[in-house]
């Protein structure tokens, strides 16, 4: 049986002045430190709905997560073919 690995994805938010600001960390066993941050700001002339902020700040924050650990994983497919890796989502 192979053994199941479990990564996983700490999100955390905060506002501000109108601005809303998610932090998405990604932790493994062997790395902790992938990052993606992601924020909103409230336009003058909408409603106030918070869960919307929420929603805006954490998307872009995971959006920007995956695109660091898709390049991640072009940088080892590169170290390990020795030619350029082209990925896409």
């Amino acid at each position: 049986m192979r053994d199941a690995k479990r990564w996983t994805v700490i999100v955390d938010i905060d506002e501000h002045d109108g601005r809303t600001r998610s932090v998405a960390r990604l932790h493994t066993r062997e790395n902790d430190r992938m990052v993606g941050v992601g924020t909103a700001r409230l336009s003058p002339d909408d409603q106030d709905v918070p869960e919307i902020g929420d929603e805006l700040a954490t998307a872009r924050a995971l959006a920007e997560l995956s695109h660091r650990l898709l390049n991640a994983a072009a940088d080892d497919i590169e170290h390990v073919t020795m030619k350029p890796a082209h990925l896409h989502l």
